[in-house]
């Protein structure tokens, strides 16, 4: 069972609802219901599943319907048809106490506005929402100040807003989300105020969390590179309709359409793909069978001036090359073992490809993609580029 699932949610502004309903559902756009009924389309049958402790984010430009979005998944508005889902119960079902419950136990929002009372210090403000719960004041100050060890603000609980910066108020207002300790965090546009270092900052922040305490986070923001520095899922919005979900590398590999292929046309691909992306299949053969003849034919076939020697259960040994070969083969030497290269460049699936950039364009061996020690695909110049080109690399080349 998904941690939120969300099926055919609608919310339409305004005061002909029934007509643009009706409208909504032969098919006719938000520009057109809006002339002909003076209602706004805010989110148009929305369905999408988001799995609990990942991060995932709603985006889209100004107008997408994504905060819309966001509110109506906490009933802050309610939606005009569609049904929410949080672990088996259906919010729409909820009364009114129910639902505070709910506001106040599973769910803490984090806004683009600070929010932080000027006249309260930042422990006092992070503690506002568990003082609201009328929780005891020494049990609430500990949540707080544990709220703020958190987010990288310990000893800062006796000053005031205006005494930090926007960075750092950013953080307060995260570490009161979190003084509840929700099972959901729900952050629009939340770094979108900060400048471009700070909000970098806060998206390390945020990451670093995530693997400390694996919330299911929804984030809402309008920018790519966010989106796709820390999405687990991306959802892309237009005109409160759902364009497009994925993991970040479905999205720049595989656009749905030519409103997502603009979105991304100027993505830093580096940034986003690692070396399993790019990672293609070697040429590989047994350490523990194959000798020098079967070495050079296997290279001869493949067009390939080296080979990559490995033992049982593909265990990398290292490279073999060509010229080396031949010369074995020329001696009558049955074994590999004296022309086996092991000092061969090494990664990991999940290195990030831009970390990888200097070491493809300086060495001449292919990097070999290992895990535990078991070699999975190599990386060479020629799927690089076709990566970065946004042509799909050929995993069997």
């Amino acid at each position: 069972m998904s941690k939120i699932e969300v099926k055919n949610l609608t919310k339409i502004f305004g005061k002909k609802i029934s007509k643009a309903s009706s409208l909504l559902s032969q098919g006719k756009s938000k520009t057109e219901i809006l002339k002909e009924t003076g209602a706004t389309i805010g989110v148009n049958q929305a369905s999408f599943a988001v799995e609990e402790g990942e991060i995932f984010v709603i985006m889209g430009l100004s107008g997408s319907g994504k905060s819309t979005l966001v509110r109506l998944l906490n009933r802050l508005i309610e939606p005009t048809s569609g049904e929410i889902w949080l672990d088996g119960r259906e919010l729409s079902k909820l009364d009114k106490k129910e639902l505070r419950e709910v506001r106040r136990k599973s769910m803490s929002m984090v806004f683009q506005s600070f929010g932080l009372f000027p006249n309260r210090s930042i422990l006092s403000n992070v503690e506002y929402g568990l003082e609201v719960q009328k929780m005891p004041k020494t049990e609430r100050e500990k949540k707080a100040s544990d709220a703020l060890d958190l987010v990288g603000l310990s000893g800062y609980g006796e000053q005031y807003p205006s005494q930090l910066s926007g960075g750092m108020q950013q953080r307060v207002g995260l570490a009161r989300a979190l003084a509840n300790n929700p099972d959901i965090l729900l952050m629009d546009e939340a770094f979108s105020a900060l400048d471009p270092l700070n909000r970098k900052d806060m998206q390390d922040q945020l990451l670093d969390l995530q693997d400390k305490m694996q919330k299911t986070i929804i984030f809402i923001t309008h920018d790519l590179d966010e989106a796709l520095r820390i999405g687990d899922h991306i959802m892309i919005m237009r005109d409160g309709s759902v364009v497009q979900t994925g993991t970040p590398e479905d999205i720049l590999a595989h656009p749905a359409n030519e409103y997502v292929e603009k979105f991304i046309e100027d993505v830093d691909r580096s940034k986003v793909y690692t070396a399993s992306n790019v990672m293609i299949r070697p040429e590989i053969i047994n350490f523990e069978k194959d000798g020098p003849r079967v070495a050079l034919q296997r290279m001869r076939e493949a067009g390939t001036s080296s080979i990559f020697v490995v033992k049982k259960g593909r265990e990398l040994v290292g490279i073999a090359h060509a010229s080396d070969v031949s010369r074995l083969v020329k001696e009558q030497v049955k074994s590999l073992d004296s022309v086996i290269k092991t000092d061969v460049p090494t990664t990991s699936p999940d290195t990030p490809l831009v970390e990888l950039m200097d070491q493809v364009s300086t060495t001449s061996i292919p990097i070999a993609v290992t895990e535990d020690g078991k070699l999975r695909g190599i990386i060479v110049r020629g799927s690089v580029l076709a990566a970065l080109s946004g042509n799909e690399v050929n995993q069997d080349a």
